[in-house]
């Protein structure tokens, strides 16, 4: 897999799949992008402590990062079918960078507030048989990993949130909506980062 890493407009870091022409986070800002999506209106938009959350797509690790950085009580699973290699995600600039090293080298990584564990597999192949309170919904775009984004793949995640949970993703496709409504999500279209006008939320009811 052909990885090249790039400085988003905010100054932080992501990285180009050049096999898929599709990088890792926005161009406009990694950091800002993940904060505003996953962060600001996913965690902070959910009431209940503890919050587990599954996170599809561990990618550089900069949601599950920013996530630790909240000291809330937090459980967090991520999945990841293409780990990095050191080599490319040790150039990464996202702060604190001695966490950043561990939660790529470790499976699993305690901390006082934030318990973590990461599992190379792929959403196809795994069982998922925990609750989880948020999904935090991180593949590629539908014109690049179409497969991941299509009914089964949401009905399955969907399935595991609690009710009142949460589905979060930076994605804003109409087809993405319908199909959450299908499988009785309440639906929120709202702001998205800066550089993208849109990114969907949806309620477990």
């Amino acid at each position: 897999m052909a990885i090249k890493l790039i400085v988003t407009s905010d100054g932080s870091h992501s990285l180009l799949n050049e096999e898929l022409d599709e990088t890792y986070h926005s161009i406009h800002g990694a950091v800002q992008e993940s904060k505003h999506v996953f962060i600001d209106n996913g965690i902070y938009a959910y009431s209940r402590r503890p919050i587990n959350i599954f996170e599809v797509g561990f990618g550089t690790g900069l949601n599950a990062l920013l996530a630790a950085q909240t000291n809330l009580p937090i459980n967090y699973t991520s999945i990841e079918a293409f780990p990095l290699d050191e080599s490319i995600f040790s150039q990464l600039n996202y702060e604190p960078k001695e966490l950043l090293l561990d939660l790529h080298r470790n499976q699993h990584l305690h901390t006082s507030n934030f318990k973590f564990k990461k599992l190379h597999t792929t959403l196809e192949a795994i069982s998922i048989d925990e609750v989880f309170d948020i999904i935090f919904f991180d593949a590629f775009a539908p014109s690049k990993q179409p497969s991941m984004w299509e009914l089964p793949m949401l009905s399955k995640v969907c399935n595991a949130l609690t009710p009142g949970g949460l589905f979060v993703t930076y994605c804003a496709k109409g087809q993405l909506k319908r199909d959450l409504k299908t499988l009785g999500l309440e639906v929120e279209t709202l702001p998205g980062p800066p550089g993208k006008k849109e990114m969907v939320r949806g309620t477990k009811l």
